[in-house]
């Protein structure tokens, strides 16, 4: 498998272009499955769709959960796929294999209050501190992911049209526009924070350490957990939330689902269609709290 394995490795990051942490997924599931399929004597080239579907039994069996089932498979999926696709099998014994039922997860937003809160804990009194705060007004203000924040460059910020370019998953650009907050935070920091970091060096990330390092998925975590202690926000808090809560705060403000999923960089609209979900929650609440005939009488 491993000749095989390094093609589709090798084809997923220069043609797909796939993150190196989508790859190193691939390759863990797919190892896994190879390394079960030894030990019961079956090769790639005899695999067929009974011996897939035993192996997802085997897995869930074994405790995994359906969504690290679902995963899996699409793993195997893309692998036969490609295998069919080079001429290594004249057939892809996962076209007929369906998958577990994957439980819908609904994202955790929280209030315009609890984010306000998180981010007005930094003052700017220091060079970090005014860091932390444009990081933050641009996580809430254009709903990056954390892999967006580190990797962000100060050339995909316009302060002037107020918009941020930034390179989402597949490697595909979406423009996202700023509110004066962040455009108000994002200008202190370039203008007075950032050079202090930078220590003279000539690094294009916007994001820096105090030792003028890009900042970590890691940092970018601790930064928003440091937050909620200071602000005293006992909810589980992460930096995804805060793009959660960018989405839900505009549906729920009446902005339309299309275009929260141009924002969101969303490249099929099923996965932006989750936060209607949240938004119906949040009307629901409204309802049983203050419509007269809520309760039953």
């Amino acid at each position: 498998m491993d000749e095989s394995l390094d093609s589709y490795l090798e084809y997923s990051a220069l043609e797909k272009k796939l993150a190196s942490r989508t790859i190193k997924a691939y390759s863990n599931d797919l190892r896994h499955f190879n390394s079960w399929l030894n030990v019961n004597g079956i090769t790639l080239s005899e695999t067929v769709i009974a011996d897939i579907a035993e192996y997802m039994a085997f897995l869930s069996s074994t405790g995994f959960s359906p969504v690290s089932i679902v995963r899996k498979l699409s793993s195997i999926r893309g692998f036969f796929r490609f295998m069919q696709s080079s001429g290594q099998r004249n057939d892809n014994p996962t076209e007929l294999l369906h998958s577990p039922r994957k439980p819908v997860r609904l994202p955790h937003a929280v209030s315009v209050e609890t984010v306000a809160a998180l981010i007005d804990v930094w003052e700017g009194d220091s060079p970090i501190s005014t860091r932390n705060r444009a990081l933050l007004e641009l996580a809430y203000g254009a709903g990056l992911r954390e892999s967006e924040l580190t990797g962000i460059t100060v050339s995909r910020i316009y302060l002037e049209e107020a918009f941020v370019r930034p390179l989402g998953k597949g490697s595909r650009e979406r423009l996202v526009p700023l509110g004066g907050a962040a455009v108000r935070w994002l200008s202190l920091y370039i203008d007075t924070a950032r050079p202090l970091l930078v220590h003279g060096r000539s690094t294009p990330v916007l994001f820096l350490t105090y030792r003028g390092n890009p900042l970590s998925r890691m940092t970018v975590w601790n930064i928003v957990k440091r937050s909620a202690e200071i602000a005293g926000v006992k909810e589980h808090i992460h930096p995804h939330i805060l793009r959660h809560s960018f989405a839900t705060h505009l549906l729920r403000g009446g902005a339309d689902l299309r275009v929260v999923q141009e924002l969101l960089g969303h490249a099929d609209i099923k996965t932006t269609e989750i936060y209607t979900s949240v938004d119906i929650t949040y009307l629901r609440g409204i309802v049983d709290r203050y419509h007269p005939r809520s309760v039953d009488v």
